[in-house]
């Protein structure tokens, strides 16, 4: 008998495009945010196919984001997660760019220091890269040591600095 709590998933669309959530009970797991319906479930992965849609589990989740796109940035922190499973270094690295706040950026160096190891500023660059919730675990405030911009896997660069300026405005996107 499995103990694994079952996945549920929903679509909901919002001012940067569609968001595709997968949990449990206890939390979201993944989070998909692509400019078509379609390209979002499939952000899921293999685990989105095979899985209740379930909009109601998810509604606290839905009216945090709904919340934080009307201009209140600190939203996205009621959101719960579960992140079983994550090793240890990319837990930190998730919990420290939860610190950022809104509006704000740091660097991969700074998240590597804050996570932990100093020497892991790729590692940390990895973590942002493989979040399994853009988003919520807000990778779009980490920055090249530059501070320009680089890759964002919840939409591309685009929907990162439009998502960085709704911050510093803190005005509604709607």
């Amino acid at each position: 008998m499995s103990n694994a709590s079952p996945l549920y998933r929903c679509l909901h669309e919002s001012p940067v495009g569609w968001i595709a959530l997968l949990g449990t009970g206890k939390g979201l797991q993944r989070v998909s945010l692509q400019a078509e319906p379609q390209e979002a479930l499939a952000g899921l992965g293999e685990a989105g196919e095979c899985t209740e849609d379930r909009p109601d589990v998810f509604a606290d989740a839905l009216t945090a984001l709904d919340d934080y796109f009307a201009g209140d940035a600190s939203a996205l922190g009621r959101i719960q997660v579960d992140l079983t499973g994550a090793s240890p270094f990319f837990s930190a690295a998730w919990e420290a760019c939860c610190l950022i706040p809104p509006g704000e950026t740091r660097s991969y160096q700074w998240l590597a220091e804050a996570a932990g190891n100093p020497k892991a500023s790729r590692a940390a660059g990895q973590a942002m890269a493989r979040n399994p919730l853009p988003l919520v675990i807000p990778c779009h405030r980490v920055v090249g040591s530059n501070g320009g911009l680089h890759g964002y896997g919840g939409g591309g660069v685009g929907v990162k600095a439009r998502l960085l300026e709704l911050e510093r405005q803190q005005r509604p996107l709607l």
